[in-house]
């Protein structure tokens, strides 16, 4: 009496696993046009959390967006944080 087959490692013969996409989108971030290390990405079951610091609005919407393209199927959340980089409007006390 045979049981079932070996069964095929995750990702083959369907989507790409998780694994794969989420080092892929993490290079993806650094080396392309964003140029962005400052966000980390962390898997949540089938889910992926985005979490870090970045220099505008802009950007992080551009990292969102790109997640969500390389992502599809996964829940993407977003956690970044557009970093406070504006003149101070007063001057600092020093005692």
């Amino acid at each position: 009496m045979s049981g079932p087959g070996p069964r095929p490692a995750p990702g083959v013969g369907g989507a790409p696993n998780l694994d794969y996409l989420v080092a892929h989108l993490t290079d993806h971030l650094a080396a392309g046009p964003l140029g962005e290390l400052g966000v980390r990405i962390e898997m949540r079951g089938e889910a992926v959390l985005l979490t870090g610091t970045v220099p505008s609005a802009q950007c992080r919407d551009d990292v969102l967006r790109t997640a969500r393209a390389q992502l599809p199927g996964h829940p993407v959340h977003c956690d970044i944080v557009v970093a406070d980089n504006a003149a101070p409007d007063h001057a600092e006390e020093v005692e």
